[in-house]
């Protein structure tokens, strides 16, 4: 054979079948999980671009064409093994109802497939497209809410210094900017995570396409985060700033939405600043046009030698793997969670042992992002004049998305400052037959303390870790086929000079009282 020869690899009937059948096993199980993925494209402005992104990776892999047409796939057993582990976390996802599972399993085994069939040297080719994959696929929960609290108090105190720069007098509370006028709440739709997740995707293809070195690279990828952290800062600045020369319309409506087009726009605009100062510095300078290349593939030689692909080992072996998973995931029955039965907070008692409670209500746009089935919230004055606020969130399932706002992550945003955390023992109140042990936070706001005591009661189980309660969530999916569950909070304030204990023993005494009737409430 001539050295010069040019050889290029063909797919048969028995290839195209093979990924035929298996593109259809691969949506019968995995049909569930990819609906709900789109269900939250669907509802959530922040996961939008979800829908391009298949797109977009077909168009990386076709672009990968002339390259990959002329290396034999070889195969690789890794692949069965990356493969059988993403089969794994699809069961241990659908025992659990977790879908963030189910979607990240359905990633793992496409990478598995792709590598048992094309091996480790094509495989390299096609594995940064691949895994934008990742990009399309919600946050859990938990890390979405922990992550939204996070950037809305960050973007609301730059936001505040932009205020401040026009010489306005604004004050900060927490995610809540009061311009005298008008009281701007950076909800959890201001947080910027819906510029975020887009322009971290649209910063990843950049990256790929960029032709510089990795570190710059990594650089461009990276500087997303921070371009967006302060571009949606500057944004909340400008409409307080608007809003006090131009009024509170400037807040709502067609100009709100229009300012985050424009915000969204200027992410890019920085982006491709960025860039062009990339190609100017280091050994590898270019011009920006040729840093940023986007060639198509080159035509076959119309001389080629063409063969025809043969069907490795390793793919038959996960394929295989594919079709038990199959056949499971259709014969077993469908799961239905048990829902206890249970009081409705509205029956909740406001008198408690010589305190008088008074109902209080939560807005409906707090409501709408709590996602909660069933709550209770009053203030119990005691005999002292002594008030103590109890906060109750029920969750009847937590398997659908819907999940428990920890108040560690909650309180910053009322402009509370957490002085000190702790678990706490309190031997004298018994839930379920144990002594309480709460979470117990000492929070600050200018000279004003409180003192806060919170624990999640599950299915029996009193818990305080935010993370040790994901795993159980997770194990009596599995063990017991139910995910419901309750955040239980309580409050107290302090006078200026008082003592913490008095706080503690205030408390205590009511929770003494609340303990015995919390189980028919939340069930264990």
């Amino acid at each position: 054979m001539s050295t010069n020869e040019v050889v290029v690899w063909r797919a048969n009937w028995l290839i195209l079948s093979l990924a035929a059948a298996v593109s259809v096993m691969l949506y019968l199980v995995y049909a569930g999980g990819l609906a709900h993925m789109v269900e939250i494209w669907d509802r959530k402005e922040e996961y939008g671009h979800g829908y391009m992104i298949p797109f977009i990776v077909m168009f990386l892999l076709w672009q990968k064409k002339d390259v990959l047409e002329k290396l034999e796939f070889t195969g690789a057993w890794k692949g069965v093994i990356v493969g059988f582990v993403g089969l794994l976390l699809y069961f241990a996802g659908e025992l659990g109802s977790h879908y963030a599972a189910i979607e990240y399993s359905f990633v793992i085994v496409v990478f598995g497939f792709a590598l048992s069939m094309m091996g480790k040297t094509a495989f390299r080719i096609v594995v940064v497209p691949l895994t934008m994959l990742f990009f399309m696929i919600p946050l859990p929960n938990f890390i979405f809410n922990s992550l939204s609290a996070y950037l809305q108090l960050i973007s609301s105190e730059i936001g505040v210094a932009v205020i401040r720069l026009f010489d306005i007098s604004v004050y900060l509370e927490g995610n809540v900017i009061d311009l005298g006028v008008y009281k701007l709440q950076v909800v959890e739709a201001c947080s910027g995570l819906n510029y975020l997740f887009p322009l971290m995707t649209l910063g990843f293809i950049t990256a790929y396409f960029f032709t510089g070195s990795i570190w710059k690279k990594v650089v461009i990828f990276l500087s997303t985060i921070p371009i967006t952290v302060f571009m949606n800062s500057f944004r909340i600045g400008v409409i307080g700033v608007t809003v006090e020369y131009w009024g509170v319309e400037m807040a709502e409506g067609f100009l709100h939405d229009f300012e985050g087009w424009v915000v969204f726009m200027g992410c890019i605009g920085i982006l491709i600043f960025e860039m062009w100062i990339l190609s100017k510095i280091g050994g590898d300078k270019l011009p920006l046009r040729e840093a940023f290349g986007l060639d198509f593939p080159e035509p076959t030689p119309e001389d080629a030698t063409v063969k025809i692909r043969y069907v490795p080992q390793p793919f038959y072996v996960l394929t295989v793997l594919l079709v038990v998973t199959t056949v499971f995931s259709q014969v077993l029955p469908d799961r239905v969670e048990i829902i206890p039965q249970r009081k409705l907070f509205s029956e909740f008692p406001l008198k408690i042992d010589g305190w008088d409670g008074s109902s209080e209500t939560i807005e409906k746009e707090i409501l709408d992002v709590l996602d909660l089935s069933d709550y209770v919230m009053a203030n119990y004055k005691g005999a002292d004049g002594s008030i103590v606020n109890f906060y109750s969130a029920y969750y009847e399932s937590q398997r659908k998305g819907a999940s428990i706002h920890s108040p560690k992550a909650c309180i910053p945003g009322g402009g509370w400052e957490i002085a000190s955390i702790s678990e706490y023992t309190i031997d004298a109140v018994n839930i379920s037959g144990k002594p309480l042990v709460v979470r117990r936070l000492v929070t600050q706001k200018d000279d004003a303390k409180q003192l806060v005591y919170y624990w999640f009661q599950q299915r029996g189980r009193v818990l305080n870790h935010e993370y040790l309660l994901k795993w159980y969530l997770f194990y009596d999916s599995v063990t017991m086929n139910r995910s419901d569950g309750a955040l239980v909070r309580v409050v107290t304030g302090l006078r200026p000079g008082q003592d913490i204990s008095i706080a503690d023993e205030r408390l205590q005494k009511f929770l003494s009282g609340v303990a015995p009737i919390i189980t028919e409430y939340v069930p264990d």
